[in-house]
């Protein structure tokens, strides 16, 4: 081992590191202070060389093959928590610093999302299977940044918290016609319909989940006020009153921002305002994480707010609105890795042990990336006139309290399989 011990003095001074050579050399690395305590295994030499050269992808990489272990009772998370801590340190070092140059110049390659390809993206981590994601998501099976009114709140409430903002934030009234960007499994879709009388035009690309939806709608007896349909959003017609979009910008790609906010001020009827919630970055623009950009989400991009700005700048769009959720994605996806941790035994069964070992890094990598990352959701209502959407917010929190006030009895059995 020469190469990796040069990168990890450089980089490990928080907490400790003891890695234990294919050839059972020891070396260790940090102050054992403020941070976790990790002790890991490299099972072979090449797996010291590409750790060297691409920590990022290596580690999760080898963590999946079994080519890096853990002892002491170390866990995959606990690296990543060593990792999170000591961020600054490796991005500091100069092989690191030229990869994110190349990775930058790439971006827009790595974010090409052209219609066809679009759709191959998105089935990629949407169609791995339901049951799977229904095995630690919350029952109505979203697969969104929470809104926690309490730290402790169990998942679920927070998940209906969540919508119920999204709908205040909206202002419906019965007969409006409401087009979704992204569906998810349905639920955003039906819960307008079914408490506000509204009518919701959905596209999406997964065929997994649009079949949930459907099933969705037609169970909870709102088959008539909701249409689920496969198709990318570029090609969606009408006009609309509202439209909404949870969790799909992140799929866009940099290069398609202004196609994305374009089609919202097309899809919107005078007057009408539109709400976009999805994760972005506090920090200047970026790049997409190898691992996250190869294995989980491809064409995936987390924006930097900047670069949000500057689009609807370009397209001509109102943001009358801005909040920004700090902490809510970090409680709901610590949740969300506590709940697939439980049910680990399962998704090996159903999967196989690579697949569960991907699925822990990415949780694990993700969660720190909300605690002590750039990342962070945000909300933006945007119309194309200054006073479309109500100049005073107090409507939000006043609508907030009324829809909690309801009994809304339906949403305990909302997650039920059809």
């Amino acid at each position: 081992m020469f190469l990796l011990p040069h990168l990890l003095r450089r980089f490990v001074h928080k907490g400790r590191l003891t890695v234990i050579g294919h050839a059972g050399d020891r070396h260790t690395f940090g102050s054992g202070a403020d941070g976790p305590d990790v002790t890991i295994r490299l099972m072979d030499a090449k797996v010291e060389r590409q750790l060297f050269l691409n920590p990022e992808l290596a580690t999760a990489e080898a963590y999946m093959d079994g080519r890096l272990e853990f002892e002491n009772g170390s866990t995959v998370y606990d690296l990543l928590m060593l990792f999170s801590v000591n961020r600054r340190g490796l991005a500091a070092h100069p092989l690191q610093q030229a990869l994110r140059k190349v990775w930058k110049v790439l971006r827009t390659r790595h974010q090409n999302n052209p219609t066809a390809k679009s759709a191959s993206n998105v089935k990629h981590h949407y169609d791995i299977s339901t049951p799977f994601y229904r095995l630690w998501l919350d029952g109505p099976l979203n697969y969104s940044c929470a809104y926690f009114t309490d730290p402790d709140q169990s998942l679920e409430q927070a998940q209906i918290e969540k919508n119920r903002h999204i709908a205040a934030k909206l202002k419906l009234e019965p007969g409006m016609h409401v087009a979704e960007i992204g569906s998810g499994w349905g639920f955003l879709a039906v819960y307008l319909a079914k408490t506000f009388g509204v009518q919701v035009t959905s596209v999406t690309l997964s065929s997994e989940q649009i079949i949930v939806a459907r099933e969705r709608a037609e169970r909870e007896g709102v088959a008539h006020l909701v249409t689920f349909i496969e198709q990318d959003y570029r090609e969606l017609p009408g006009s609309y009153d509202r439209v909404v979009s949870v969790g799909m910008f992140e799929h866009v790609g940099v290069a398609y921002f202004d196609a994305y906010f374009q089609t919202i001020k097309r899809l919107l009827k005078p007057g009408g305002f539109a709400l976009v919630h999805s994760i972005g970055r506090m920090a200047p623009p970026g790049t997409t994480a190898p691992f996250i950009r190869k294995y989980i989400f491809p064409g995936g991009y987390v924006p930097a707010l900047s670069e949000v700005f500057a689009s609807t700048e370009r397209t001509g769009l109102w943001v009358a609105d801005c909040e920004v959720l700090r902490m809510h994605y970090y409680w709901t996806i610590r949740q969300w890795r506590l709940r697939f941790a439980a049910q680990r035994a399962q998704v090996v069964a159903m999967m196989d042990e690579r697949f569960a070992r991907m699925w822990e890094f990415y949780l694990s990598a993700v969660e720190l990336g909300f605690l002590h990352g750039s990342n962070m959701v945000f909300h933006l209502l945007l119309s194309e006139r200054r006073d479309d959407v109500p100049v005073i917010r107090d409507y939000v929190t006043d609508a907030d309290r009324e829809l909690r006030a309801r009994p809304d009895a339906w949403l305990s059995g909302a997650g039920t399989p059809s």
